[in-house]
């Protein structure tokens, strides 16, 4: 439920965002200060995660075992004759593949465990962040951008948490083991077998260059293309009736083209990689073949430890091809984490004092006191406003479009923080109260209606979920609403499609007015609430908010005559100033800002409403 707002910021709007994302990618290779603050996510289930570590140890332990066994079943029983000693290492090989088996299994079943509830906690923190931020967040930031914060840089980052570190010292140590090992059996071999590791490391090094720009942009990409995606699916209605299909299209297709060639791009130097490493392994192996053969055939070496080194040798080149990939996966998760903690990071405008008390129940004054408003530090939208609005009084607000009517609202509602002055709800400035309890006793009629996906019942009562089934028709009938909503297919339990394009716009507005009598509030915001519907639509409209104010303090943002004829007091913006303030009737007896208005905007609704009487 937020409110339309005028903004001059360049920056603002979906393009705008999508290139201060782009510009906001750092080029650290690893950024050991996000590295630290994700691995925090882990501590919760450091038990898990060290069940894992063991499991890790013993896969890695009886797989540098393996090859040794095999080396002692050559030399030792089969060059022997000794079946029966034979037998026995036989036993001892399988039962290592079952030991691999079964602490591999538990390894990854644990992680994956871990790496759900990461998963979990992560998004469940950056929803609740989210909904913490002011509107003036969510004005300036593509929704499909955010989507792909929540979903995309948070899968990437439980990959590395909860996979890529245990996988990293795995590896790491069956690479040492196998050095110790080999350089234990034969220091001349395995130092010939080791002289292509220069190679690797060159390799290794001229990856990871690029690999860490690659990745990166990978990240900045597909948040592109999901922002894009996000807007053209918003604003479909508007794409077709200006038949601009093809022209989103092609915006699209840049998108997702520029997406497609920086994963082509990734991955390719992952395809040139590890081939390179495959083809150094092969040729470690033709050292290990030709030279232990020919120490063998010389008597100088035995069969057993060639055929060793040769299993060995292969098992070495294994883990540096999945180090490149964790390295990847290491990339992505240090790009996505980086955008992570930056939203994260991000500090409400509007944030609860410290010492901030619940709001005690409102009688309904409301006073604006020199207040002056800009957004984001942008040029002041409103200048010196003071305005005091009686308990029970309906105040409207008229003017130009981008006078500031809705920036007036939005400061009484505290979804923006005054940039000077102070507004005041029976004497208590609103910056000396929680805003969730300020909100509970305040009520928001919107221009566009807007419904969540459930039930009727469920979206009258969203304000307060718990009531009862009568209460809501209670609340339905004094908005107009219970005749049309039990002519639905299910009556309140019909399901309201997406968008509640299932209903009528009017039919939409007439739900959230019964949606805020349920409230109860004491103070009501009405922002067009009948600027989009049709005049036998407006009439219902006009008749459940004359019953919906009653009472009640309102403060109601209009074009339309019939909307604000009965205000009992009629504020004219212009600029950001209020230039005039009176009854209808006064303002228009003296001929100024308002009387201009009504003679520009309001003489065409009064003549057709002449023509239909």
């Amino acid at each position: 439920m937020s409110f339309s707002i005028g903004t001059t910021n360049p920056n603002m709007g979906p393009r705008g965002a999508l290139e201060r994302f782009g510009e906001e990618t750092e080029r650290q290779a690893i950024n050991w200060r996000v590295g630290l603050r994700l691995l925090a996510y882990l501590r919760p289930h450091w038990a898990r995660m060290t069940l894992a570590f063991v499991c890790m140890l013993a896969a890695s332990g009886l797989t540098l075992l393996t090859p040794y066994l095999v080396k002692v079943a050559i030399d030792q029983h089969i060059a022997q004759g000794d079946i029966a000693g034979l037998n026995r290492v036989a036993l001892l090989t399988a039962l290592a593949f079952l030991g691999i088996f079964a602490t591999s299994w538990a390894q990854r079943y644990l992680l994956a465990w871990v790496g759900q509830r990461v998963l979990a906690t992560l998004r469940a923190q950056l929803f609740r962040h989210l909904q913490a931020l002011p509107l003036g967040y969510h004005d300036t930031h593509i929704v499909g951008v955010t989507i792909s914060r929540v979903i995309n840089d948070v899968a990437v980052i439980n990959e590395l948490l909860s996979q890529g570190l245990i996988q990293l010292v795995g590896d790491l140590l069956v690479l040492v083991g196998i050095i110790v090992v080999m350089v234990t059996m034969d220091a001349e071999l395995a130092l010939l077998s080791f002289a292509v590791l220069p190679l690797m490391v060159l390799a290794t090094i001229l990856f990871a260059r690029r690999a860490q720009v690659a990745f990166r942009e990978t990240r900045a990409k597909i948040a592109h293309v999901v922002g894009d995606l996000a807007e053209n699916i918003s604003g479909m209605r508007v794409i077709q009736a200006f038949a601009q299909e093809g022209a989103s299209r092609e915006r699209f297709e840049e998108a997702n083209r520029a997406n497609r060639e920086a994963n082509v791009e990734a991955m390719s130097l992952s395809f040139v990689f590890l081939p390179t490493v495959d083809f150094l392994g092969m040729l470690a192996t033709a050292v290990v073949l030709w030279f232990g053969g020919r120490a063998v055939a010389q008597g100088e070496l035995t069969l057993g430890i060639v055929v060793a080194f040769l299993a060995y040798v292969t098992r070495f080149f294994q883990p540096i091809q999945e180090l490149s990939q964790i390295y990847t996966t290491l990339q992505a998760a240090m790009a996505g984490g980086e955008q992570v903690l930056r939203l994260l990071d991000t500090q409400p405008e509007v944030a609860d004092a410290p010492d901030a008390i619940e709001t005690p129940p409102i009688v309904g004054r409301v006073e604006l006191r020199d207040v002056s408003f800009s957004y984001r530090g942008d040029a002041r939208v409103l200048h010196g406003i003071n305005l005091t609005i009686a308990a029970g009084q309906t105040v409207a607000l008229v003017g130009p479009t981008g006078a500031g009517k809705s920036s007036i609202a939005n400061l009484v509602a505290r979804f923006y923080e005054v940039t000077d002055g102070a507004v005041l709800i029976d004497d208590l400035d609103v910056r000396a109260v929680t805003q969730q309890s300020l909100r509970r006793q305040m009520g928001l009629v919107p221009q566009d209606p807007f419904l969540f996906a459930g039930t009727v019942a469920d979206n009258v009562r969203f304000g307060r979920p718990d009531t009862a089934v009568a209460s809501v028709i209670a609340a339905a009938e004094l908005a107009n609403a219970h005749s049309f909503i039990t002519a639905l297919p299910d009556g309140y339990d019909t399901e309201i499609l997406e968008g509640g394009v299932n209903l009528s716009v009017g039919q939409r507005q007439l739900i959230c007015i019964a949606r805020a009598a349920l409230a109860d509030p004491r103070i009501l915001i009405l922002d067009e609430a009948t600027a989009s519907v049709d005049t036998v639509t407006e009439t219902l409209i006009q008749e459940a908010l004359q019953r919906l104010l009653h009472g009640r303090t309102a403060l109601v943002i209009a074009h339309r005559l019939s909307t604000i004829r009965n205000a009992d007091v009629i504020c004219v913006v212009e600029d950001g100033r209020l230039v005039e303030q009176g009854a209808h009737e006064e303002l228009l007896a003296q001929r100024g800002h308002y009387y201009a208005l009504y003679e520009q905007q309001f003489v065409t609704a009064v003549s057709q409403e002449k023509g239909g009487d």
